[in-house]
């Protein structure tokens, strides 16, 4: 008998992480991602209040989304030299705020991994900046082995190939793929399904977002309510599947206000049938 897979949303972490959790329950879904880029928060109270906000609603977390400090532009121009860890004036800092991620989805417990942006992966491998955020990689995907999770890697600002050569050179066995396929396409990077023949077999969790191409060099295409871009639900969910895909399937809405809570529930509506 196959088991569905389930349905969950995008949460940021607040102060009060009561309220992350009761926008879970708005909707009715029995997961999430909770995502933060505020270290500040990673504190033994909030993970515990967490932990205890999440089990008395009986939601399961499938991954911590942890954002890194400094400056980050999401666009082609500034974005290589700003977003994750290739631009190497940042890279201690933010491989450090990845560990104290780790350390935080640990003191909340249950939490199977950890999620981020790497950033632009130069297609180059022997780059310099490719082999300095290799190495940081393996430092952030051992502190994460040693707290008993897996580290996802949130699909953008590379290539399929050039992520899945990252994968091979890290090595470990706890790597694993958050697939954003609205980012895919946002960043041109790939259509979302004939990604999955290059790195199918590591993707560990779905973002449900949509998205389009962009249509200039400078800027991202731009995010859609899910059922009004390009991803094609009814054929990436299958064919996850096929791959022996069992993860969640994360809502994700990049706006604000009533809208997107209208725009959550059009995604669970047409995304519950593919489940």
């Amino acid at each position: 008998m196959t088991v569905p897979l389930q349905l969950g949303v995008l949460v940021s972490l607040h102060e009060q992480p009561e309220a992350s959790i009761a926008r879970v329950k708005e909707f009715s879904l029995p997961t999430c991602q909770v995502s933060s880029w505020n270290p500040d928060l990673y504190t033994p109270e909030v993970a515990r209040r967490l932990r205890d906000a999440a089990a008395e609603a009986g939601v399961s977390i499938s991954t911590f989304w942890a954002g890194v400090p400094g400056r980050r532009v999401w666009d082609f121009v500034e974005g290589p030299s700003t977003i994750g860890l290739v631009p190497n004036d940042n890279r201690p800092a933010r491989v450090d705020a990845l560990k104290r991620g780790s350390d935080f989805a640990r003191q909340v417990g249950g939490i199977p991994s950890i999620t981020t942006h790497v950033g632009f992966l130069p297609v180059n491998p022997a780059d310099p900046d490719y082999l300095a955020t290799v190495a940081a990689l393996c430092e952030v995907a051992m502190h994460c082995q040693s707290n008993g999770q897996e580290f996802w890697f949130e699909t953008g600002q590379e290539t399929p190939v050039t992520l899945l050569r990252t994968i091979e050179d890290i090595g470990g066995e706890n790597l694993g793929i958050n697939l954003d396929p609205a980012n895919l396409l946002m960043y041109g990077m790939a259509n979302p399904i004939d990604s999955l023949d290059v790195f199918g077999r590591y993707v560990r969790g779905l973002h449900a977002k949509d998205g389009d191409y962009p249509s200039n060099g400078r800027t991202l295409g731009p995010e859609k309510p899910l059922g009004d871009g390009r991803v094609d639900f009814p054929r990436l969910i299958p064919k996850l599947k096929q791959l022996g895909f069992q993860g969640a399937v994360t809502i994700e809405r990049e706006i604000s206000g009533p809208q997107q809570a209208e725009d959550i529930r059009r995604a669970i509506a047409l995304l519950t049938p593919l489940l």
